[in-house]
């Protein structure tokens, strides 16, 4: 089965067990194939975390999973140097924390305290832990989908800039429609039912040396898919679009002068690659082997959200960062 095959039953699967979130789906495989980080905020109960559950279970990769308290300490989060004796004698050995998966779910990651941000920031940047001396690489591959909630504020420590942009993309999650809100009712329904019927019958085990190779399998066809994304063509006139997007982030009064009130601090240059990458992966899902300016237009809000910070006029104005972008992007000229 070809690479994009795999991802396109991926995200199908994913989408049968997280109803009417076909674009937080997306963008999560988005993600996973660009090899970068991904933050979600919504509201309590719109299903983020089974999201990256489904995407965990479906991939058959190593999931873990860190529920965010303001009490946390980065040991809780990279693990520390155990003392074991034995013997009467007695040395130092690296207990690895939960970080140690391939997908690390960081559950409310702004209630965490700034020691434990910077912990998971050497992660998410490194992708190693430092303990001591001694540093320990990462398993490959590794992404971190955090959640946060985005209205309350009580408890929380806001996530710093130089860890915001180590995100690739900030996905905004909302309510369903209705039609899919009662799809919602019948499959937690369903579950509950499934829950309470009698086990199967368990089936035989496999013989030796014919385990189930779906962890393989899933991770080969990562790799071919990134391999593929890698050849995806991306025009000099797409490049140049990419640049003058990220370029008027940080000089908006060129474009107009409304604009330029309304962006008080624009994109690094890690906006730049992180749009370049995600919109490789975003025209390689949907079949293509270039780049276009739509591809670009379409996930540049997810890329640049929470890359740009607005002016008090535009926050006492009530305008969102969406609404900022895109005006941007109506003004950018397309190639």
């Amino acid at each position: 089965m070809p690479a994009r095959d795999s991802f396109t039953a991926l995200m199908a699967t994913m989408n049968k067990s997280v109803i009417g979130q076909e674009r937080l789906v997306e963008r999560m495989v988005v993600g996973l194939l660009a090899d970068g980080h991904v933050l979600i905020e919504g509201l309590p109960g719109l299903a983020k975390t089974r999201a990256v559950k489904a995407m965990a279970q479906a991939l058959d990769f190593d999931f873990t999973r860190i529920q965010f308290t303001p009490d946390l300490l980065p040991a809780d989060v990279t693990g520390s140097d155990v003392y074991f004796s034995k013997d009467g004698a007695g040395e130092f050995r690296f207990q690895p924390g939960p970080v140690f998966g391939n997908i690390l779910l960081a559950d409310e990651i702004n209630r965490a305290p700034a020691k434990v941000q910077a912990a998971l920031l050497e992660a998410m940047e490194e992708r190693q832990v430092t303990v001591g001396e001694a540093s320990h690489p990462l398993p490959s591959p590794f992404m971190v989908l955090a959640t946060q909630n985005p209205i309350e504020q009580e408890g929380t420590y806001p996530l710093p800039e130089a860890q915001t942009d180590r995100f690739l993309m900030k996905v905004l999650v909302d309510y369903p429609a209705p039609e899919d809100e009662r799809n919602v009712l019948r499959l937690v329904r369903s579950e509950e039912k499934a829950a309470l019927d009698p086990p199967a019958a368990p089936t035989a085990e496999p013989a030796a040396g014919q385990a189930s190779d779906a962890h393989g399998v899933a991770r080969a066809a990562l790799d071919a898919a990134r391999a593929e994304i890698a050849d995806i063509h991306v025009a000099e006139g797409i490049e140049r679009y990419i640049i003058d997007i990220i370029t008027a982030t940080r000089q908006p009064a060129k474009l107009s002068d409304d604009l330029g009130r309304m962006i008080e601090l624009g994109a690094s240059p890690r906006g730049g690659i992180a749009l370049d990458r995600c919109a490789r992966a975003y025209a390689w899902l949907r079949g293509q082997d270039f780049v276009s300016p739509g591809d670009v237009q379409a996930i540049a809000p997810d890329v640049l959200r929470h890359r740009i910070a607005l002016s008090y006029e535009a926050q006492g104005a009530g305008r969102p960062a969406d609404d900022v972008i895109a005006d941007l992007l109506r003004l950018v000229a397309i190639p």
